[in-house]
């Protein structure tokens, strides 16, 4: 096994400083009435949470936690990689932010924006080693949405 190049160390370096971040006991919490609204958010966190456990589980073999792909990997562009090109990160980003207003906290909505930021850079790189391993991605891209489809 090689050495990830210290992009990948990099990236992976700040997304877990990210999560431990977001998983601290600071409530920075604000007036949020409307019940319903609040069980909204929460189904939309569980949401997420599928999203991930379903790409991950799609990926199969060709997951890994680093933005470069693995040397025997192959394009996986079926199930939910049909309509996003990065679920994992759609899963997260929607589950971050979603359960940080239902649980009326400011600290962790922001943290899910900064994971938001973090994988646009993250995917920027991973495109392009994507681009470079697979002839057929350059078209792949056309057809789907970095986080959400159509988008």
């Amino acid at each position: 096994m090689t050495k990830p190049p210290f992009k990948d160390l990099l990236f992976i370096s700040i997304q877990m400083l990210l999560f431990v971040a977001y998983l601290l006991p600071i409530t920075i919490e604000f007036l949020f009435v409307n019940l319903v609204v609040k069980y909204l958010f929460l189904g939309l966190a569980v949401l997420g949470f599928l999203v991930i456990i379903l790409a991950i589980v799609q990926l199969d073999k060709n997951l890994t936690p680093f933005p470069s792909p693995k040397q025997k990997g192959s394009l996986i562009n079926t199930g939910l990689y049909k309509f996003i090109r990065h679920p994992i990160y759609t899963g997260i980003i929607v589950c971050t932010i979603s359960f940080g207003f239902y649980n009326q906290n400011i600290w962790r909505i922001g943290i899910g924006v900064f994971l938001w930021i973090l994988f646009y850079f993250k995917s920027i790189y991973e495109e392009k080693m994507l681009s470079i391993k697979f002839s057929k991605y350059a078209d792949y891209k056309l057809d789907t949405g970095r986080f959400f489809p159509f988008i």
